[in-house]
């Protein structure tokens, strides 16, 4: 079958992973075929490169899996020439054209070569590629900061693209096990998820609700940054966990201070379950140390000596600014900056404790006698399911 368009992946990462990264590149195809299941297009990887061919229709499907794929540090759309000089030459003149037409002033022809045959070598590709370009006055060349940098790859075929976009770089997704992540409806949970997304972990979420002290308004949100996160992890399950009750008991049996900290051992306890039930591998939270109460190191320790897995906090060395930035980057700012609050924000005690002691917490953990209500609300919850 004819195809009308070609693109190119660079992988980064995965080069590293020596006798395994046959593994690393069958789960990136994999992925990329997922992305791509219901269009007409063809993937394959070969030295480096994943090549993506594609009829017109299925051009803007090819360009958002490419944009959300997690596994490569950039990708194009290439023209394939004969493997021939005059042909690059011809190639580059017409992408100086279109730059120009971009409004482009200046450019920069880079190559590679690694079909070590081909009579030109990277300083040959270059001045004669670029020849033609610059005689006709198209763009000037400028080596250091041009407005666009028109490359060359002479392979096995030979591929001439401009206008790189930035890949996701990290692992692809289903190569280290599955997490679940404690999903809320804030900044921090959806940027931890996709953190570990590109550590090549898949992800289940967990939500805790309180209706009707939280709204259906908030749940859907929730659902909404998982179904943002499933673009990114290819599938994403959340399992909504009916906490009312859990918190009505904190609310009744805890000291004031401590209803935040016990309701994060609560959540703890009711995610060993679903973590065991859904065959992950380890706990995920977007905490990072010291931003709010709940995360000082003597709480976040008294939280994590509840888990029965490893508890993963991707964004424990990160501030505010950061978290806002990568929330932008990913899509889950404009979902996550909505006034629907979750359920630890409207039971907030007015002064919580800063540093309890894993001792002390355990103690009025075992007073609540919540554990029938927690297993109760794990036995409840229901799941929805995300897929690209």
């Amino acid at each position: 079958m004819e195809f009308t368009k070609f693109y190119i992946g660079k992988i980064g990462e995965l080069i590293l992973k020596g006798s395994n990264i046959k593994i690393f590149e069958k789960q990136l195809v994999q992925n990329t075929k997922a992305y791509l299941k219901n269009v007409n297009a063809r993937v394959s990887l070969m030295a480096g490169r994943l090549y993506v061919e594609c009829d017109d229709a299925a051009q803007e499907r090819v360009e958002f899996a490419l944009s959300h794929l997690i596994g490569i540090t950039g990708w194009a759309q290439a023209v394939i020439v004969e493997k021939n000089i005059e042909a690059i030459k011809q190639e580059v003149l017409n992408e100086a054209i279109n730059a120009r037409e971009d409004g482009a002033k200046t450019f920069k022809l880079e190559s590679r070569r690694s079909d070590k045959s081909f009579p030109y070598d990277h300083y040959g590709i270059c001045s004669e590629g670029a020849s033609l370009a610059y005689n006709q006055k198209i763009l000037e060349v400028d080596v250091k900061n041009p407005d666009v940098v028109i490359m060359v790859e002479v392979r096995d075929r030979c591929f001439v693209y401009s206008n790189r976009t930035k890949g996701r770089r990290g692992l692809p997704v289903g190569v280290s096990g599955k997490g679940l992540l404690l999903l809320s409806g804030g900044l921090d949970s959806p940027v931890a998820g996709y953190r570990m997304l590109r550590r090549g972990m898949t992800i289940d979420c967990v939500y805790f609700h309180a209706y009707p002290y939280t709204s259906d308004e908030a749940r859907e949100k929730v659902e909404h940054l998982a179904e943002i996160l499933s673009q990114y992890g290819l599938r994403v399950h959340i399992n909504t966990v009916p906490f009312t009750e859990v918190q009505m008991q904190i609310k009744k049996k805890s000291p004031e201070a401590y209803t935040t900290l016990m309701l994060r051992l609560c959540m703890m306890k009711c995610a060993n379950m679903i973590a065991q039930r859904i065959g992950a591998s380890c706990l995920i939270t977007g905490e990072s140390l010291g931003q709010v109460a709940s995360q000082t190191i003597e709480n976040m320790s008294c939280t994590e000596s509840m888990a029965e897995f490893p508890l993963l906090r991707p964004l424990v060395g990160t501030d505010k600014e950061e978290i806002v930035e990568i929330a932008k980057e990913i899509g889950t700012y404009e979902t996550s900056i909505l006034p629907y609050e979750d359920c630890c924000v409207l039971f907030s005690p007015r002064h919580p404790v800063l540093r309890s002691s894993v001792e002390e917490a355990q103690k009025i953990y075992r007073e609540l006698e919540v554990d029938e209500l927690v297993k109760k609300a794990y036995e409840e919850r229901e799941i929805k399911r995300y897929e690209v």
